[in-house]
């Protein structure tokens, strides 16, 4: 494929995407739709109750407009009579006379297989009138029948930003005492709305009032509750993990250019102000070896940050389970921007996004891949990527150029001083006094060891010595480190090609040193 047709076809699947995406509902794009006159609306909605306030409150700023008249299929109209059959409800409301909104709560359960229902609704859509009527329906899942779809308006309320969020807490505290009693402890505001970025205002709820009943007053342990939450919200969404993340910086060994990298960024910007998403940088590809740290480096970076870790696979994507590819990594970019701040952790991205599978010309694969690129480059939410890869060489060069990652490192196999570090590291993480050992020999004997093969070491030596009922010993681990095969070996042409490849293409995560 030419140079040219390949950005031909990769900017029509960026526009295909867009167009894809629904418009977001606000206050003032509902007013204008009622305003102009468009008869049918489809809203993508978790919360119904949300939904309905926001579109009263369009109401009251329509000149003339009464106040909306909700259906559902156990009321019926409120105060109508043998309103609860859909086609005799969507008769009444466009038998009534003036400006007007009727909100059908449950009508998608009945509107695929009734070409009746359909037809009213058609014919209503092609009429011109006066007044302004509109049908605003509303679902958690939207799927508008095939005929209906040219005559519809599609909006999605999104789950609630940060200001929102905010909004809710301050109305609450009048009338809770639990909630104002909290939110006068220092910082309260600000740390629960981070917290409860990506809830809904139902889970929200839930979980304030869980905390009442368990938790007591203490911010932390709220905090904690609204996490809880939200990693229980993901978990019945499938597309995200929220991942447990209690690694602290300090148990990462080497890697000095990368953490300069991030130190220059919390100079730049406060340490602070990069947890609350303020200029937070767009993110980092790392490639390399694997074992060498590349997803050890991404928990570390959510932790200096104190950001929350959300875990993308891509064989979820892929899997299914969440309709087409490129709706599904809609679905988890959008759950990312909600849980914003936060860093989306996404784990060997080739096997996604891959130079082979554009090449197979117009598949699913192409499309995952213009979707992503226009993310990339036009997120708005402080969402922190932290992509992964084995074999960067597959990607294609639109994902590497400068704008959608700050930067592209290259982890290797660790350096002399590197292993003497990541010795140290996991002797202390299995509770052994790292002074009885001569971490200088240690890391001399293990030249081309990757950092999970010498923590693997160390964990075969402490079982060893434990087997024997003994503490372990200097020995224990030179025999561990001897019978143990490393990857530069099993592996060496293929690291060879790796190398090559990143030599002057990426930045080196580590200072050069003795290897």
């Amino acid at each position: 494929m030419s140079r040219a047709r390949r950005f031909a076809t990769l900017n029509h699947l960026a526009l295909e995407q867009k167009t894809d995406m629904n418009e977001t509902l606000t206050i003032t794009n509902f007013a204008q739709h009622v305003a102009s006159g468009t008869p049918l609306v489809a809203i993508t909605t978790d919360n119904e109750q949300r939904s309905t306030q926001l579109i009263q409150n369009a109401a009251r700023a329509i000149k003339g407009m009464e106040m909306p008249k909700v259906w559902s299929c156990t009321e019926g109209f409120a105060g109508v009579d043998d309103s609860l059959d859909p086609i005799k409800a969507v008769r009444w409301a466009l038998a009534q006379q003036g400006h007007a909104i009727y909100i059908f709560v449950d009508m998608h359960w009945y509107w695929n297989d009734n070409p009746q229902l359909q037809r009213l609704l058609i014919d209503f859509a092609q009429q011109r009138s006066a007044t302004r009527r509109s049908l605003v329906f509303l679902a958690p899942k939207m799927v508008v029948p095939e005929p209906l779809r040219n005559y519809f308006v599609q909006l999605r309320h999104p789950l609630p930003n940060g200001n929102e969020l905010s909004a809710y807490l301050e109305a609450g505290r009048a009338k809770d005492p639990f909630l104002d009693q909290l939110l006068q402890q220092d910082d309260a505001l600000r740390k629960m709305v981070i917290a409860a970025q990506g809830l809904d205002l139902l889970r929200l709820e839930r979980a304030l009032r869980m905390a009442r009943t368990t938790k007591g007053d203490n911010l932390d342990d709220v905090v904690d509750a609204l996490h809880l939450d939200k990693k229980q919200a993901l978990q019945q969404s499938g597309i995200i993990e929220f991942i447990e993340n209690d690694l602290r910086p300090d148990q990462v060994g080497g890697m000095e250019n990368l953490k300069h990298w991030m130190a220059r960024r919390e100079k730049a910007f406060g340490t602070i102000e990069l947890s609350q998403g303020e200029n937070l940088p767009s993110g980092v590809l790392l490639m390399g070896i694997s074992g060498c740290g590349k997803s050890l480096f991404v928990k570390a970076i959510a932790s200096r940050w104190s950001l929350p870790l959300l875990r993308l696979d891509m064989a979820t994507i892929y899997g299914g389970s969440h309709g087409s590819p490129e709706r599904s990594l809609h679905q988890a970019c959008q759950l990312a921007e909600a849980m914003s701040p936060c860093v989306l952790w996404i784990d060997e991205i080739e096997s996604g996004i891959s130079e082979q599978g554009f090449k197979s010309g117009g598949g699913s694969a192409s499309r995952v891949l213009g979707y992503f690129l226009t993310w990339m480059q036009e997120k708005k939410s402080p969402v922190f990527v932290a992509a992964t890869a084995n074999a960067i060489e597959t990607l294609p060069a639109e994902v590497l150029r400068k704008g959608r990652f700050d930067e592209i490192f290259y982890i290797a196999l660790p350096g002399l001083e590197e292993r003497k570090e990541i010795f140290r590291i996991h002797l202390h993480k299995q509770g052994l006094d790292e002074q009885s050992f001569d971490p200088d020999t240690l890391a001399h004997s293990s030249k081309g060891f990757s950092g999970a093969e010498i923590e693997q070491a160390v964990a075969s030596a402490k079982f060893e010595a434990l087997a024997e009922q003994r503490p372990m010993t200097a020995k224990d681990l030179m025999e561990a480190i001897g019978k143990t095969v490393p990857i530069s070996v099993t592996m060496a042409e293929q690291i060879k090609k790796i190398e090559a490849w990143a030599f002057k293409r990426a930045v080196p995560a580590s200072s050069q040193n003795e290897r």
